[in-house]
């Protein structure tokens, strides 16, 4: 299986090593979510490769985005890309047919010739560790990378993927931020703050939109109290509308809502400052 990249050999991979934590299924509802979302964005994709960046200590990650990718187009290909070569090396035995395992960071190689261009990246918790300053420029270096139409999905999520926030990006920039919970466990939507990406998690104090949206929530959850007994979903959907009708910028609904999401347009939730 060919190892050319579209990066340098000899070129050091930009960014640097995080903890590598990693779970099977740990990425499900975002991975659900892109399937649904950029779906038809990938079958159109004249090269339809995907990027799982900073997939971490265990390749599982890598391994089911191709399977979920690939009940959106079939011929779907997922590139690995890891800045620990011990952790490619590791990976490498999972390889088959569309999906490979590259050493990389934020470059973000690709096998073949040069001058391809993901249709998506996929970043989850790999920001985590870097300073709020320098999301920005990876944000940017990530996107100037897309293919036309593709999309980066950045965010973080917890050990076995209950509670998750992500942003997602295109070519242009920030576009939207999903909140996604397993209702079940779920307290309060606020428990969702310490999931924020690194864009947004120390944003969380007055004054900011992001502290002003899940204070909303709590309060528009709290309201919906009653609808509990019909369920933790009929509660969170009820506490959705009620954001909505507020006039918060949803950018879904009841079908994205059902499965413990709601989809806010970036702009409403910018630190203050941001573009």
């Amino acid at each position: 299986m060919a190892r050319s990249s579209s990066s340098s050999p000899s070129a050091r991979p930009v960014g640097s090593a995080t903890r590598g934590t990693t779970n099977p299924n740990r990425l499900r509802r975002m991975d659900r979510w892109i399937a649904a979302t950029h779906g038809p964005q990938l079958r159109r994709a004249a090269d339809p490769v995907a990027v799982d960046l900073g997939y971490g200590a265990a390749p599982w990650t890598a391994v089911e985005l191709l399977d979920r990718l690939r009940t959106a187009r079939g011929d779907a290909e997922v590139v690995g890309v890891e800045i620990d070569p011990e952790r490619v090396a590791a990976a490498r035995p999972y390889e088959r047919a569309g999906l490979v395992f590259l050493h990389g960071g934020f470059e973000v190689p690709l096998p073949g010739a040069p001058g391809r261009s993901p249709a998506l990246i996929r970043a989850a918790n790999v920001l985590r560790q870097y300073d709020e300053a320098a999301v920005a420029e990876v944000w940017a270096r990530l996107c100037a990378r897309l293919a036309p139409g593709g999309l980066l999905v950045e965010g973080t999520c917890d050990e076995i993927g209950r509670r998750h926030v992500w942003v997602a990006l295109g070519p242009e920039g920030p576009r939207t931020v999903t909140f996604a919970a397993r209702l079940g466990s779920l307290e309060t939507p606020s428990d969702l703050a310490e999931r924020l990406p690194k864009a947004l998690i120390h944003r969380n104090v007055p004054g900011e939109p992001v502290h002003a949206f899940l204070r909303d929530f709590d309060r528009a959850w709290a309201t919906a109290a009653p609808y509990g007994s019909l369920g933790a979903r009929q509660r969170w959907i009820r506490s959705v509308r009620a954001l909505r009708d507020a006039g918060w910028p949803l950018a879904d609904g009841p079908r994205r809502w059902r499965l413990g999401e709601v989809t806010v347009r970036w702009t409403a939730l910018a630190p203050r400052g941001a573009a």
